[in-house]
This record gives structure tokens, sequence and C-alpha cells, in this order.
């Protein structure tokens, strides 16, 4: 039985959880999800505890944020005046927004984290940027390289 090694094609069943237990993804009722190892395609560490897995492999693998999302980067927050708002567009905390770029080539998502009557308060970061990860996954299959 062959083991997973970096450029294999690999299927998954995964369970993503937060430190309190909360489940934030999960291929549960989905296709595996499928991904070239160390192509980049996945966070660095789920990349990393792959290779060596055989079909039918089952493990747990704790993440620290530096190896998912990142940290926080306060310079992903901005604040700006509500007037720069369409009115249309009912405010509240944790609404997502897409935003473009300063040059206009990319939307990004925002969610609002402040808000009151002359500002909002708009964070760039990935919902999950700070967090260390669990994930139980289970190798489905692999296409070796």
């Amino acid at each position: 039985m062959s083991e997973v090694k970096s450029g294999d094609t690999v299927a998954i069943h995964y369970t993503g959880t937060l430190a309190d237990g909360t489940t934030f993804d999960s291929s549960d009722g989905r296709d595996p999800l499928e991904f070239m190892v160390g192509s980049g395609q996945i966070i660095p560490g789920l990349d990393k505890a792959i290779p060596g897995m055989k079909v039918g492999d089952k493990k747990v693998v704790e993440i620290p944020c530096e190896e998912a999302y990142g940290a926080i980067n306060p310079e992903n927050r901005q604040s700006i005046p509500r007037e720069q708002i369409p009115a249309d567009i009912p405010l509240e905390m944790g609404l997502t927004l897409q935003m473009q770029s300063p040059d206009g080539q990319h939307v990004m998502p925002v969610t609002v984290v402040e808000l009151n009557d002359t500002e909002v308060t708009l964070d760039a970061n990935h919902m999950l940027a700070g967090k260390d990860l669990t994930f139980a996954i289970e190798m489905i299959s692999i296409k070796t390289a």
C-alpha cells in the first residue's frame, strides 16, 4: 500500500474544529476534498500532516494559527466614515461586505466589527486568522505523482 508523498493527488474527508470544539468546516455529507499535496492548495499545517498517510488512515492534527490562516493583522482593519457605505446597505455587527482593492483589481470580503453613528470599522482578516485549528482527517484515495 503506497504512502502519500509531495506531488500526489489525494482525497480526504475532514472535520475542522476550533479550540472550544466548535466545527467550522467539514466534508461530512459532501465529496471528499481533493488536492495535490505540497502545492499550497490547502493551509500549510494540514499540507505537512498528509505525507506518510495510507488509504484508510485517520488522524487528528492540531495546527497553530501561524500554519493555518496566520495571526490577526491590525493593518487589515480600517475605520471609514459611515456615509461612505451606501444607504441601502443595512449595517450590523458581523455583516460581511465585498470591498474592492484600491487598484480595483481584487474584491475582498470584509466584516463589520465596530459600528457607531459616524464610523464603520471593517476587518479584512480571514475569519479564522489568529485561531489554532484541529482537523480530524481520513485518507480516502491517493493518486501517485
